[in-house]
């Protein structure tokens, strides 16, 4: 079962306000204790108010929940949006109400990725942080649409771009392109950009080049 059921599978379980041994979980959901424990810790991370402790039992005490919702990409960099500038805003209770809610989109993302969001260190990044990749966004989406290559200023240095997709791994967006000054793919952070701009230049996909290759080499 997947991380984002599992979890939503436990909200569910423990929202009945009994007791629930993290052994009969384990059993219930077919996986071991210490999953169920790591569960519980991303689950209170994430703002659900879960309580007991190990060796004891678990219970939830009431909250609002909302049924499962399946998010396309920019609906998901709409919400993302609207909570960085919640996070940034001077409300002290806004801004950690858009911290946790931040976090359980996080912990129910799913885990079928093309890479694993640990192997490339993207640690959950700073609202502002993330906040300033986003003026880069619409240049990004029209020119990965358009196969329009692009010009990117990272650390000061220039490099020319093929973009092929946007992707989201816990608060940071990446852009997946061949550079074509490296002569292979990159995953590069929109929040690391200095600048974008579109080229007149097209490109066309070619052998080794493409979306398809990229996903075949990243296994």
């Amino acid at each position: 079962m997947p991380r984002r059921d599992r979890l939503l599978d436990l909200v569910a379980t423990l929202s009945d306000g009994r007791l629930h041994r993290a052994e009969d979980l384990a059993a219930r959901l077919g996986v071991s204790v210490r999953t169920i424990y790591r569960d519980m810790d991303v689950l209170a991370a994430s703002g659900v108010p879960v309580a007991g402790e190990r060796g004891l039992g678990y219970a939830a005490t009431a909250a609002i929940t909302l049924p499962p919702l399946s998010l396309t990409l920019p609906e998901l960099e709409a919400l993302h949006r609207g909570l960085a500038a919640v996070g940034e805003a001077g409300d002290a209770e806004l801004a950690e109400a858009a911290r946790t809610l931040s976090a359980k989109v996080d912990a129910v993302l799913p885990e079928d990725r093309a890479a694993p969001q640990a192997a490339f260190g993207f640690a959950l990044g700073a609202f502002a942080e993330a906040a300033r990749g986003f003026r880069h966004m619409g240049t990004v989406r029209a020119a990965i649409r358009a196969r329009q290559k692009l010009r990117v200023l990272m650390d000061g240095a220039p490099r020319t771009l093929r973009p092929l997709r946007l992707d989201y791994w816990g608060r940071v967006w990446t852009v997946a392109a061949w550079d074509e000054g490296a002569g292979a793919f990159a995953l590069l952070r929109l929040d690391r950009m200095e600048e974008v701009a579109a080229l007149p230049e097209l490109f066309d996909p070619e052998p080794g080049r493409t979306l398809a290759d990229l996903q075949a080499a990243l296994g």
